[in-house]
């Protein structure tokens, strides 16, 4: 038994479909239909959201038991699916209307269409989807706009209803069978935009391709324009650094996935940026800030204060903001008990939430989760790239948000091979708390992405022979974190902090070629020769030991901790490589001195 709903039919729900309406109108039915909206100063809407982040614990792709290990995620036999697939079939036709938006991941030949079908309530995210994909107008011929719409993919998405039996109540269902997710029980904007791409990295690896999760920029040096593509999880400064400005000028092409594909041909995939907003400031991220409180920006789970107007850098809550959000917490699933608890006084905020702003178990709502996020349209976004006109792809680099006191990444690393960097993009390393803000620690993700339903052993290989045919490209890697320590480490003089202007002067000076490199003695990768004269100019923006940490640990007596951090290091970067059966030559480019 499979799921029953195929892509042979385009409307396969019997309802009324409200299909491609304009950005106002789905205004109109997010403020008359979704809960927990809020109305902004700046003309825009704001949800707030009861899951503050992707739940991969719930997602699920349909196959049979016989076929479970082919993928890299959890699966769901075929019986089990068919029946929650007939569940969404026979709630969605109760509710009686779905919002369909068609489009295309991307432009030009390249280009995959997409149909996305959303309940009422979940308006604000048909709107968001509206906005990143690119309309048939602009990928379609008069001859393909006069037929109906033809797409390759199909999301569907209803927040309300609960997938019985399944751990949360939530599902996200991925039948590659027949190109369609089901998003059950879940409402947060993430589920629709990475169920849509987690097909299409399937689709493109099928032709040859590898989807990255990777922003991507166009970059002006010398008169010479090329594109540079960043690697990152959540977290780690993906979208930051896309937009951080290089050479004499920097213009944006994607912020989150690009295909890379034979000969250094890259194609996109999406009409705007999806970006993480806590913390950010006019100052250190211009573009992005502007195009938040654009009007034909849609947020979510940004803190709005009374005025209507964003505070990006909200932390703990007080007992008066607990009261002006009462409802829409109490709409977003928090524990009702112990909000009053809370407005009573019966609890204070310092014997649930500790010295890092992480609550207990049942706290979370008072301490603002530092994944809001804001979509922008791409015409927002000043100084765009043509996205028709795509430069060649020369520079690649993954970011690593390292932290804690063995917090030891190189501020900026260059790969001595394809398949040293096709190593390191695969070990995805980061250290970060969670999108929702809770978890702490170093973790792997294989190239930073849990959107690749195949084993993520393939990764790898796939994408060291298509550098291969990529004569000069240079592969980097950045830490976007910390030296020895944290924040807090930072404050008490302990630790560095890798800031942006950092950064930003790394990247502009790889890019124009002024860096001296040597080879690092431990890990056979390339740092920046803090000893050689024509670093000066670099070393003047950047601090030597963020540039070489060894010299940080040393200066503060710490070598021991330094020394253990390596160890580490060679030990469990093999394990994780091998575990995935990465091909031996790889895991020999990175662990050489494992012996």
């Amino acid at each position: 038994m499979s799921p029953r709903i195929t892509m042979d039919e385009l409307h396969p729900f019997k309802v009324t479909y409200i299909t491609n309406p304009t950005q106002d109108k789905l205004r109109k039915l997010a403020l008359e239909h979704t809960p927990a909206v809020v109305k902004t100063a700046y003309g825009s809407l704001n949800k707030i959201t009861f899951n503050k982040a992707r739940k991969a614990q719930f997602t699920y792709i349909v196959a049979a038991e016989s076929d479970a290990g082919r993928y890299s995620g959890k699966t769901i036999d075929l019986e089990s699916a068919a029946c929650l697939v007939e569940s969404v079939r026979k709630y969605v036709e109760e509710q009686g209307t779905l919002i369909d938006i068609q489009g295309y991941e991307g432009l030009g030949p390249r280009a995959v269409g997409v149909q996305w079908l959303y309940t009422l309530d979940i308006a604000n995210v048909a709107a968001m989807q509206q906005i990143l994909s690119f309309p048939r107008e602009m990928v379609e011929t008069k001859e393909q706009l006069a037929r109906p719409f033809e797409p390759s993919f199909r999301l569907v998405m209803t927040p309300a209803l609960e997938a019985k039996g399944m751990p949360g109540g939530q599902a996200m269902l991925v039948d590659l069978d027949n190109w369609t997710t089901y998003v059950i029980g879940a409402d947060y904007f993430g589920e629709s935009k990475k169920g849509a791409l987690r097909m299409l990295n399937e689709y493109t690896y099928q032709r040859g391709g590898l989807t990255l999760h990777a922003g991507a920029k166009a970059v002006t040096i010398g008169g010479k324009t090329v594109t540079m593509a960043i690697l990152g999880l959540s977290g780690t400064g993906k979208t930051t650094t896309t937009f951080s400005k290089q050479g004499e000028l920097t213009q944006p092409i994607q912020d989150d996935m690009v295909t890379l594909w034979p000969g250094g041909e890259i194609s996109i995939t999406e009409n705007g940026c999806f970006a993480k907003t806590y913390g950010l400031t006019e100052e250190s991220e211009p573009v992005i800030y502007a195009g938040t409180l654009d009007p034909s920006a849609w947020t979510e789970n940004v803190y709005v204060d009374e005025k209507g107007k964003f505070d990006f850098s909200k932390g703990r809550l007080t007992v008066e903001e607990i009261k002006r959000y009462h409802d829409i917490l109490l709409a977003t699933k928090v524990p009702a008990g112990n909000v009053e608890k809370f407005i009573r006084g019966e609890v204070k905020i310092d014997e649930v939430v500790n010295q890092y702003d992480i609550p207990a178990d049942g706290w979370d709502f008072l301490v603002w989760a530092q994944n809001g996020r804001s979509i922008i349209p791409m015409k927002a976004i000043k100084n765009a790239a043509d996205l028709h006109k795509i430069p060649p792809l020369r520079y690649m680099g993954i970011l690593n948000r390292d932290e804690g006191p063995d917090a030891a990444y190189p501020g900026i690393i260059r790969f001595a091979s394809p398949e040293q960097a096709g190593g390191y993009f695969m070990l995805g390393e980061t250290t970060k708390t969670s999108a929702a803000g809770k978890e702490r620690g170093r973790t792997r993700s294989p190239f930073t992405q849990p959107f690749f339903p195949q084993q993520n052993g393939l990764q790898p290989k796939r994408f060291a022979e298509l550098v291969a045919t990529m004569p000069g490209v240079v592969c980097w890697a950045m830490n976007t974190g910390w030296i020895g320590g944290d924040a807090l480490d930072v404050k008490a003089g302990k630790a560095l902090k890798v800031k942006i202007p950092h950064s930003s002067a790394m990247l502009e000076a790889m890019l124009k070629g002024e860096v001296v490199w040597k080879k690092d003695p431990d890990f056979g990768y390339e740092i920046v020769d803090v000893d050689s004269p024509a670093n000066t100019a670099l070393l003047a923006k950047v601090p030597a030991e963020i540039l070489n940490p060894v010299l940080f640990f040393s200066k503060a007596g710490r070598m021991d901790e330094y020394r253990a951090w390596v160890e580490k290091m060679l030990k469990e970067r093999r394990e994780f490589l091998e575990k995935y059966a990465v091909d031996p030559v790889i895991v020999r480019s990175v662990c050489a001195a494992c012996g």
